[in-house]
């Protein structure tokens, strides 16, 4: 007997920093760790790439984006509609 959970999806935001491919948006997303040790705080980023349909997010806009099933090699991610903030 198998019983099906579902799991919470992860929603992240970051900002489109490229459009260069077709229907894929690159975001970077920043946080801010503090050191384990000396308990100084610093920032780490990581690029995401992220599913855009209909192509309507520009460089520098803030989005949300959810995970998904693969789309691609590295897609694994789309974004959440009417999202669009600068």
């Amino acid at each position: 007997m198998t019983t099906s959970v579902k799991k919470q999806k992860r929603t992240l935001t970051g900002k489109v920093v490229s459009t260069k491919m077709a229907k894929t948006i690159v975001v970077v997303v920043e946080r801010t760790k503090i050191h384990p040790r000396y308990h100084k705080r610093y920032k780490t980023s990581q690029h995401y790439k992220v599913h855009n349909e209909k192509e309507q997010f520009q460089i520098g806009d803030q989005v949300s984006f959810v995970e998904c099933r693969p789309l691609s090699k590295d897609k694994r991610w789309r974004v959440l509609p009417a999202q669009s903030q600068k």
